[in-house]
């Protein structure tokens, strides 16, 4: 029998905010950053999982996994791993850590980092990518890793069992199409709002020429510069989608002035246009500003929102975030309600090591679950990926399939001593540059 001996966590930040790569209408200077686990066992298995932050408040999330970590330390490992849905609830219906979400915020991003690396043990285990081990698995043991809690009324096993036993029609097909043309990808590494022109612009064309299916702009910090930048990126790419996303800047009429504002620019979708918690907002704004499709997800914190957003025909893509919920079971939930609804998922990456982690969840979706790629893409940001042991390749625009056993959340080792804060040689070299170094930072772009 082999146990859990040790939980280690590790506050690891890049210094994005120098180039001022990610950066939008609220998010001004982030410094991309993961608090990060690796859980070993006396049997010499090691799991790797992370959560995604933009800098301070990282050591927060890193804290809340040391918390949680404790439910888990001398536990079976055979036991967690082979029955992950016990070990997912666990952790995320602890009867005094909950009081402090529940479902939501730190405390389920902290369980989702702990459940990702028992799934990173699993897949390693079975030498499997967990896109493959995922689509390999039995529906039913699929079924019993989902948390039905508060979303039966929309999607109860029974229901989730039947989209998984269909998705066997043509699996092992859409399997070997995966290995060998891989999954439709865009990019938003032209249009972070920091950027300038000249960079938007070059950017954008090299993405045209690349191949990629779509590119998106951050937009929402002035309607005479979203118009402007929206110009040159048209001009840029022709007829080639453009997306664009305001990262929650609007209020509900502001969103339909402002997208309506946009329109003679054909944007393919409105990303984040108000709150990710207004629910009937997003309705309201997807009234609004038809033909534009209505997108969010990245911040929304659990299956119960999407499931109401779904419910309330308020998106038409649905955007999980791979460390936003409670790790793998809950993305796996999230996959599942967007089937059942029928609408398509393009989930969120670029941060750290996000796109390292989401397109296990698409593969997966392709695989077993909608059977489909059509209005679906990964998003892909050009950030930090040399830092991971298997790094995510992008061919001709798409991604391609991962291939190495686990969850691909392994940072390498001389990445993590370096980026270690605030003690790593990186942050020493850093100093005081760093947005995340500076104690206070002034809110420019934010409604005040």
């Amino acid at each position: 029998m082999a146990t859990i001996t040790s939980i280690i966590t590790q506050d690891i930040r890049f210094p994005t905010s120098l180039e001022l790569d990610g950066s939008d209408a609220v998010n001004v200077d982030p410094d991309y950053s993961a608090a990060y686990v690796i859980i070993r066992t006396d049997g010499g298995e090691e799991g790797h999982g992370f959560v995604f932050s933009c800098g301070r408040g990282n050591e927060i999330i890193t804290s809340a996994i040391d918390s949680y970590a404790a439910l888990l330390r001398g536990r079976d490992i055979d036991e967690l791993i082979f029955d992950l849905g016990t070990a997912s609830r666990r952790l995320v219906h602890d009867s005094q850590l909950r009081w402090l979400g529940p479902e939501k915020g730190v405390t389920q991003m902290a369980c989702g980092a702990l459940i990702s690396a028992l799934w990173d043990i699993r897949a390693k285990r079975e030498k499997k990518p967990l896109w493959l081990l995922l689509s390999e698995m039995e529906p039913q043991e699929i079924v019993d890793v989902v948390d039905f809690t508060h979303i039966s009324d929309a999607l109860d096993p029974t229901r989730a069992l039947d989209i998984l036993v269909a998705g066997r029609e043509g699996k092992a097909r859409r399997i070997e199409a995966l290995m060998a043309n891989g999954y439709p990808a865009y990019t938003t590494s032209p249009g972070w709002l920091g950027y300038s022109d000249e960079k938007l612009v070059r950017l954008s064309r090299e993405a045209a020429a690349d191949g990629f299916s779509m590119i998106k702009l951050k937009v929402g910090g002035n309607i005479d510069d979203d118009r402007r930048r929206m110009a040159l990126a048209r001009e840029a790419v022709g007829s080639l989608p453009i997306a664009i996303d305001a990262n929650q800047r609007w209020d509900v009429a502001e969103a339909i002035d402002w997208v309506n504002g946009l329109a003679d620019f054909d944007p393919y979708w409105i990303e984040e246009p108000t709150s990710t918690d207004d629910i009937l907002g997003h309705a309201t704004i997807r009234a609004g500003v038809v033909p534009v499709r209505v997108a969010t997800g990245e911040a929304v914190a659990n299956r119960i929102v999407f499931k109401q957003l779904l419910q309330a025909q308020a998106i038409d893509v649905l955007q999980l975030d791979s460390t936003r919920v409670a790790g793998v079971n809950e993305n796996i939930a999230n996959l599942l309600l967007a089937a059942r609804f029928n609408v398509p998922v393009c989930p969120h990456a670029g941060g750290v090591g996000l796109c390292e982690l989401v397109q296990h969840f698409s593969f997966f979706d392709y695989a077993a679950v909608s059977g489909s790629q059509e209005g679906r893409m990964i998003e892909y940001v050009d950030h930090l990926h040399e830092h991971f042991v298997e790094p995510i390749r992008i061919t001709n625009g798409r991604y391609a399939a991962p291939l190495s056993p686990g969850t691909g959340a392994q940072i390498l080792s001389p990445s993590l001593e370096k980026w270690r804060f605030p003690q790593g040689e990186g942050w020493l070299e850093i100093g005081s540059r760093a947005a995340v170094t500076v104690p206070v930072v002034s809110p420019v772009g934010v409604n005040q």
